[in-house]
């Protein structure tokens, strides 16, 4: 006779899972545990190292932009050397010449925009005397004798931090000078860098190690040079828009604007909102307004139609996590952390994507192979389809005899 067997008896206790389920909980929560604390040490030694680490952070990014000229040189005949030279040479007198151009206009219009300002503040007190806010002098003065202390402290803080960062970094001139020292060595020597790797750590670490590498740069350079495309767009708009206005300062700011673009959000809301104040001091309301309606067209253009086509799916990471980024590095390192958060965090994606590759191929069957594996059998009979099947066997067969 039969018996039926009783399906409770074959799963475990109420008690057991739970348990299961904390030993899980536990293991993971310990592992995470490491994983701070090993970023924290990571972030320690960067702070540490920090005046090594920043020279070769600002080479990299000048190299993703002085590459494609370099590699072109390169292409026709030149010695690797000499278009490394050759190059950051021009980029010199180009970035030069477009301070020395900025330098006399600001000189000359300084002067009568400190005088617009003044007569500017003395209007508005002025104003602010009349109805409806009926404000005396003696307050308007004090409101403003409190905000002119603050600014002095805020410069004071600012100054201080500056010269804490130039002591920590080193002056400017030996950072530039280190900079272009490692950019013509990386312009020279850089596709020797990942073979060296390769041949140091081996077959299978190099050949990881080298994808990642492979990735970060193609990622980083298409940023650094899209970025420089869109901001240089922005600038060329809103210098023009300036200039049809009477704004002062119109090319400075078009300039500023440009550098600006390269710290998303926070740098295009900071340099708009200085060209919307310089409108407004020297020019009235009017003007400060249309440089205002001018600065959300150009970002609107921006956001909605530049980045999208320009940028594409270089970097794919959310306007979200930009933001968040762009924050963080500004809370933790200032305008350099600011800077600098986009193109880290691009890199940092990148490294997750491949390791999330890797997780999928020891791992379970990923979902879209998952799929096809069970759809319908006339696939097998398609067209080509054996054909496919036996082509992509032959280039996994390679692939893996070439690993």
């Amino acid at each position: 006779m039969n018996k039926t067997a009783d399906p409770s008896a074959e799963r475990p206790d109420r008690g057991a899972v739970i348990g299961q389920g904390l030993v899980w909980l536990s293991r993971w929560t310990v592992r995470l545990l490491v994983v701070l604390v090993g970023a924290a040490v990571l972030l320690w030694l960067l702070g540490k190292l920090w005046v090594g680490v920043f020279p070769i952070l600002l080479a990299l990014i000048v190299t993703t932009l002085l590459w494609p000229p370099t590699a072109w040189l390169r292409r026709h005949g030149l010695p690797p050397a000499l278009a490394a030279a050759l190059v950051i040479i021009g980029g010199l007198i180009i970035f030069f010449g477009v301070l020395g151009a900025i330098t006399p206009s600001m000189v000359s219009q300084s002067t009568d925009l400190a005088d617009q300002a003044s007569k500017g503040i003395a209007q508005l007190q002025e104003r602010l005397a009349q109805p409806p806010f009926n404000l005396d002098t003696a307050s308007i003065n004090e409101a403003v004798g409190k905000a002119t202390t603050w600014l002095q402290q805020q410069g004071g803080q600012i100054a201080s931090g500056v010269f804490a960062g130039a002591s920590a970094v080193g002056s400017g001139l030996v950072t530039l000078v280190l900079v272009l020292v490692l950019v013509f060595f990386f312009l020279k020597d850089g596709p020797k860098f990942l073979p060296f790797v390769r041949r140091v750590a081996g077959a299978r670490p190099g050949a990881h190690f080298t994808a990642v590498a492979t990735r970060s740069w193609d990622v980083l350079g298409g940023f650094i040079r899209t970025q420089a495309l869109v901001s240089a767009i922005d600038a060329v708009f809103i210098g023009l828009g300036l200039v049809l206005i009477g704004v002062p300062l119109a090319f400075p700011l078009a300039v500023l604007t440009f550098f600006g673009g390269f710290i998303p959000i926070i740098g295009a809301f900071a340099i708009g909102a200085l060209s919307v104040l310089v409108a407004l001091v020297s020019q009235g309301l009017t003007s400060a307004l249309l440089v205002l309606l001018l600065i959300v067209l150009v970002q609107q253009l921006e956001g909605n139609v530049l980045s999208p086509l320009l940028q594409g799916k270089t970097m794919d990471l959310h306007a979200g996590v930009i933001l968040l980024a762009v924050t963080i590095g500004g809370t933790l390192f200032g305008i350099v952390g600011a800077f600098l958060a986009v193109p880290v965090t691009a890199v940092l994606a990148v490294v997750l994507r491949y390791l999330s590759e890797l997780v999928d191929e020891r791992s379970e069957e990923p979902a879209e192979v998952a799929t096809v594996a069970e759809g319908d059998e006339t696939d097998a009979t398609a067209p080509g389809g054996d054909e496919t099947r036996s082509g992509e066997q032959d280039d996994e067969a390679s692939a893996a005899a070439e690993e």
